[in-house]
């Protein structure tokens, strides 16, 4: 199955090569059959491990027409843009680590996997034939999704966890519980299906972030930061991409009044005309294939005289790369993210850096679910999410960012951070690998000279 999947995405990036950047995007069609057979391939090879290990043998979730719960989004086909009128999926385990049977009490299949398991003809409330099917199976463990720690794992809504107990046979109420670490497990598990083309989805990420910092888009002394922003959104539109988030770009410069490396993050930046010698910076993400990004990168704008970026302003960067050298060295198995985060901020302090740190999960969601790794407006522990134990095979946005005293500008310069990673269970690997250096703008050609 996985050999199918990796030939048929390898033919689909060979027929639809981009003209702009060699970017490969696939067609709406396309992307929707290899949405499809992933989520077939998670739920017959990794549903049935995570409900082993959570030790739940019945998960139902249930969501009502445009107010869908986080998991079920996972869970649907392709062309399902929402749940339709109620939808009640079942997933039930008869033994560990046995095959997951996939029930749908609805109107209609759901997809592939999810077989319809209700005739309103024969029994026309909904409820009740949910209760059947699920006193057919007697399960010891039944998990809805209802949290304290995770939005993403806390999409039931009081009606309809009210109708479920109300309906549900009393010999079963005392086996419902939270389905929390199977909801969050489920999310931030990434398969082998998906680690084959994650690399290939942070690549497009880079390249459109490379387009928009380059003298193609960026004319210093006219173009603005907003120009740039509206330029991504347009460019992730034309390469039929969707984003989790509106793009950001903001400048640092030595100008006393710039104030731009104390902001805090909770406010926006100002619209500025981008001048020579500016540091840039973006936040950017793309959502392909269900899967997200979330990245930021940083450029320097050369000046008259200038044919590369300053070196004190590449030595600056540096640091940024020794603080997500420090975080992700403390990604240890089974470490929670406040243990990690304590680690590394350990090590900051030894070594003089002024950093801050505020990793998250990443997957499905842009901010997903799993092990929180610092907040950028609270650098001690995270409860709830923030205890939660890290795994293997999980993604990763390693944010955070470097404070360092620029002598040449006489002031601190903020050098921020983002890429997407994956841990599998040993050490953390960059998606498409990490910037190194600062980006210049222009790139400038080794024919001209001063």
């Amino acid at each position: 199955m996985l050999k199918k999947l990796c030939f048929v995405f390898s033919l689909f990036l060979i027929s639809n090569l981009s003209t702009a950047q060699d970017v490969a995007v696939l067609t709406q069609r396309e992307q929707a059959e290899i949405i499809d057979q992933w989520l077939e391939y998670r739920i017959e090879n990794l549903l049935p491990k995570l409900m082993t290990e959570t030790g739940f043998d019945m998960w139902v979730v249930i969501s009502r027409e445009y107010n869908e719960d986080p998991v079920i989004r996972t869970l649907l086909p392709a062309t399902w843009h929402a749940a339709r009128r109620r939808t009640i999926l079942v997933m039930y385990q008869p033994t560990a680590n046995a095959p997951v049977e996939t029930y749908a009490v609805a109107r209609y299949d759901v997809g592939k996997s999810f077989k319809r398991a209700w005739d309103p003809e024969k029994q026309p409330d909904q409820w009740k034939a949910l209760m059947e099917l699920i006193a057919s199976k007697n399960p010891k463990k039944i998990g809805l999704n209802y949290a304290k720690d995770y939005g993403h794992a806390d999409g039931l809504t009081t009606n309809e966890h009210q109708m479920f107990l109300e309906y549900l046979p009393q010999n079963l109420q005392p086996n419902v519980t939270s389905a929390q670490t199977l909801a969050v497990r489920w999310l931030e598990t990434r398969t082998e299906p998906e680690m084959a083309t994650y690399k290939h989805i942070q690549e497009i990420a880079h390249s459109i972030i490379s387009e928009g910092f380059s003298k193609a888009v960026i004319t210093p002394g006219v173009t603005t930061t907003e120009d740039v922003v509206w330029w991504y959104r347009e460019r992730i539109k034309e390469l039929k991409l969707d984003t989790w988030f509106h793009p950001s770009v903001d400048i640092q410069r030595p100008d006393p009044a710039n104030n731009e490396q104390n902001r805090n993050f909770a406010t926006k930046s100002p619209d500025s005309v981008i001048l020579p010698g500016d540091l840039l910076h973006v936040d950017f993400g793309i959502t392909y294939l269900r899967l997200n990004t979330d990245t930021q990168e940083m450029a320097y704008v050369l000046k008259a005289g200038e044919t590369e970026v300053p070196s004190y302003l590449q030595e600056a960067f540096k640091q940024g790369n020794r603080v997500q050298d420090i975080l992700t060295e403390n990604y240890v198995p089974g470490r929670t993210g406040n243990e990690i985060l304590r680690a590394s901020r350990k090590l900051l302090e030894e070594e003089n850096l002024r950093g801050t740190i505020y990793t998250h999960p990443l997957g499905f969601y842009g901010h997903s679910a799993g092990p929180t790794i610092g907040m950028w407006d609270n650098q001690g522990d995270t409860p709830g999410a923030g205890d939660f134990p890290l795994h293997a095979m999980t993604g990763y946005a390693i944010e955070l960012n470097a404070v360092v005293f620029v002598k040449e500008w006489n002031k601190d310069v903020r050098i921020m951070l983002e890429e997407g990673a994956l841990f599998d269970g040993e050490k953390v690997t960059y998606y498409n690998g990490r910037q190194k250096s600062i980006l210049a703008i222009p790139r400038g050609g080794t024919h001209l000279g001063y």
